[in-house]
């Protein structure tokens, strides 16, 4: 029942920020109880009845074919991750479960592949570079990104996680200027991930802590905001170094689709360039780290989710 409630909040959400005259309607009467769109408009958008999208919005209805959401998705303008996660909330229970892990299975172990790492510890001389999974948990990060963020590699495994960090640790208030703008994508990141994930109990774990800890998740989570990474500029007051700002890039990897990479560059000859490049000198490894990056000869290399 969870996710049919998910799934009619995100769909009254969808419908609220939409005028009639947004969705090329002229507005049924002139007096509107509710922002945006009413119930029988969508449905007169997307060819269904009214009776059929009341149910599906109070999830009294369980099995929506491909051709309906289609159809929901344009009426309600979706963009490309909230047409997916429109998709992912409307998935049946059965599937949901058939899909499911056993309880007593073993949780999987995620590692990052030898050429993924030597690539972080190559950029590792220019650009900060960590590699994450759907759950934002680190599962690598080089040298420089660990000196320009924190440092994950110090932290239990269950705490190397970037939205538990930028969420949680008050230092990250500090490090991103543009902090409001860093942890709203971060929790509609994690809004994404539990459409596709929605028995991950470490995710969920995170999510409720940060209910409890952050006074503007409410807030965020409440609005059902869903996005991927997106390139940008991110700015930072670094405690060593000072202001930088720098671009950041997800990079995808079709052999890894639970993983991407986050990658910073500056622009060359900037005054962030030569930042970084103080940083990089600043926290060369030693021999505790080595140069292999975060999780290369030591132990819990990977990210464990139990």
């Amino acid at each position: 029942m969870k996710q049919n409630a998910e799934l009619g909040d995100f769909l009254r959400t969808r419908r609220a920020r939409l005028s009639p005259q947004e969705a090329g309607l002229h507005p049924l009467g002139s007096i509107r109880r509710v922002p945006g769109l009413r119930r029988e408009e969508v449905a007169h958008l997307a060819g269904v009845s009214t009776d059929y999208y009341t149910r599906l919005e109070q999830g009294r209805h369980p099995n929506v074919s491909q051709t309906v959401l289609d159809a929901i998705a344009r009426a309600l303008r979706l963009d490309d991750d909230e047409r997916a996660h429109l998709f992912d909330l409307a998935r049946t229970r059965t599937a949901r479960t058939r899909t499911a892990r056993s309880p007593s299975a073993r949780p999987r172990v995620q590692r990052v592949r030898p050429d993924v790492r030597q690539m972080l510890d190559i950029l590792g001389a220019v650009s900060p570079a960590f590699v994450t999974n759907h759950r934002q948990d680190v599962l690598a990060a080089n040298q420089l990104a660990r000196a320009l963020i924190t440092d994950w590699d110090t932290l239990p495994h269950r705490q190397r996680n970037f939205a538990r960090y930028v969420l949680l640790d008050p230092a990250a208030r500090t490090l991103y200027r543009n902090w409001d703008e860093v942890a709203q994508t971060a929790v509609a990141n994690l809004r994404l991930a539990t459409g596709r994930h929605p028995d991950d109990a470490l995710l969920n774990e995170l999510i409720g802590e940060a209910v409890v800890k952050v006074p503007e998740f409410g807030t965020w989570w409440d609005s059902h905001r869903v996005a991927q990474c997106l390139p940008g500029t991110q700015h930072f007051h670094h405690p060593v170094v000072g202001e930088i700002a720098l671009h950041h890039e997800p990079l995808a990897f079709p052999a890894d689709p639970d993983q991407t990479m986050c990658l910073y560059t500056a622009e060359p000859g900037s005054t962030s360039a030569q930042a970084l490049t103080l940083l990089a000198s600043w926290s060369t490894p030693d021999a505790t780290h080595g140069s292999n990056g975060p999780d290369t000869a030591r132990p819990g290399s990977a990210i464990r989710p139990d």
